[in-house]
């Protein structure tokens, strides 16, 4: 398994991705809708598997969300370090501050956006096209 970058998987109301794009931008956070991240291949079959298990996972309780934007939160150069090629250089786990930071970003939006309190890890790519973790 390749470098990863940690995201907050999330449910947007369509919208709304927009607004929550420049909201969390403002923290150095950035959004990828999972149908036009980079590094995703088959966007729109991707796109459907996520909003499936995140709908199905909550048995009901977010139905209404069946038909809005999956997309990823990742973190920005700001939450990171960055060796002489470009290359991340974790000191540790991400700051705290990060968390809680996307975490507040997120609550804004109140029962615009669905999302579990939890990180996960998507694969990057070295391309131009790819911000991840290769920002120079």
């Amino acid at each position: 398994m390749g470098p990863r970058h940690l995201v907050a998987t999330v449910l947007v109301e369509p919208g709304t991705v927009a607004d929550l794009e420049l909201r969390v931008m403002t923290d150095d956070l950035w959004l990828w809708p999972v149908r036009t991240a980079p590094v995703v291949v088959d966007g729109a079959r991707l796109e459907s598997q996520v909003r499936r298990r995140m709908v199905e996972q909550r048995r009901g309780e977010w139905d209404d969300a069946a038909g809005w934007t999956p997309a990823w939160v990742g973190f920005g150069p700001a939450w990171h370090e960055f060796g002489p090629h470009g290359d991340v250089r974790p000191p540790g786990p991400l700051p705290w501050a990060a968390h809680q930071r996307l975490w507040s970003a997120l609550e804004e939006f109140g029962s615009l956006v669905r999302y579990r309190r939890r990180l996960s890890g998507i694969p990057t790519v070295a391309t131009t096209e790819w911000p991840g973790l290769y920002l120079r």
